[in-house]
């Protein structure tokens, strides 16, 4: 299978995953600009201008029990040769322990293997998921999702920072972003080009350590540009209650420039008003927005 042909069966893949998860929250695309990369280079007939993997998480809720439902989700990213080679899949949930997790992964990366090499195979890790998830938790020694939190005693502010970046070109930094901020329970979103945006909330002490994480990295210029504390009475539906974004999702706002790097400002104004955070806008670029 040549490179054309690979991209066009990752687009078409996409396009029918798109259309089995309708819902906001059930497929994902966390790299905005490889997707946008892919389109380009087939409408091109060309793979010269391809630099980043397509990535993309779907969310699956699963009813493990009559008073539980979980979700699992699948982080996908599709290396430039698939389906000639394996997606690099990796499937997480708030029931599983890093053990358990481990193991899944496992068992599916070796079903993978042996039934779907050479051939797209979202759908069949997503059916082998829902199939066999159960099969690693157990219900009853794991906490509920509603008694799971990062939210401990000691930690009663609920935190949102707005980071400024120079730009964010790098796609491992990108990854990082994304990555860390599940793994953390924050929600937010990342904009990508120059400048770059990064929002992330949640529990204080989380938010500190991804800030803490995120400095450390090699950067021209980086900083929190504005920051919110609101002081919670220490449970988790009140720390739920003041997010504002669901999960953290990497946004592009119809790309453009002389390398694609840069993004419509109007739009990034428009999707913070419509959650209630239209005010940061003059607060990162010093005019208001519109």
């Amino acid at each position: 299978m040549v490179e054309m042909e690979q991209a066009e069966a990752q687009l078409s893949e996409l396009d029918l995953l798109a259309s089995m998860f309708p819902s906001e929250n059930e497929l994902i695309v966390n790299d905005q600009l490889a997707l946008a990369e892919l389109k380009d280079c087939i409408e091109k007939r060309t793979m010269e201008g391809r630099s980043s993997q397509v990535y993309f998480t779907i969310n699956v809720n699963l009813d493990l029990s009559e008073a539980t439902m979980v979700t699992f989700s699948l982080s996908c990213i599709l290396p430039f040769k698939y389906p000639t080679v394996l997606p690099e899949i990796t499937v997480r949930s708030i029931l599983l322990s890093r053990s358990q997790q481990t193991q899944l992964n496992t068992d599916l990366i070796t079903y993978l293997q042996k039934n779907c090499l050479g051939d797209v195979c979202i759908l069949n890790a997503t059916e082998w998921v829902r199939e066999h998830a159960s099969d690693y938790v157990n219900i009853d020694a794991s906490p509920s999702p509603a008694r799971q939190s990062t939210v401990h005693p000691a930690d009663l502010t609920f935190t949102r920072l707005w980071i400024y970046s120079h730009h964010i070109y790098n796609k491992c930094k990108r990854r990082n972003i994304l990555e860390w901020a599940k793994e953390l329970s924050l929600s937010g979103f990342s904009m990508p080009g120059k400048p770059g945006v990064v929002c992330v909330e949640g529990p204080q002490s989380a938010c500190e350590e991804f800030w803490s994480r995120l400095r450390k990295l090699n950067w021209k210029r980086i900083l929190i540009r504005h920051r919110e504390d609101i002081l919670l009475d220490g449970t988790a539906d009140g720390m739920e209650g003041q997010r504002k974004f669901p999960i953290l999702e990497e946004k592009a706002f119809s790309v453009h420039g002389a390398r694609g790097n840069h993004m419509d400002f109007g739009q990034l104004y428009q999707f913070l008003n419509a959650r209630g955070c239209g005010d940061v806008f003059q607060m990162f670029f010093g005019v208001e927005g519109q």
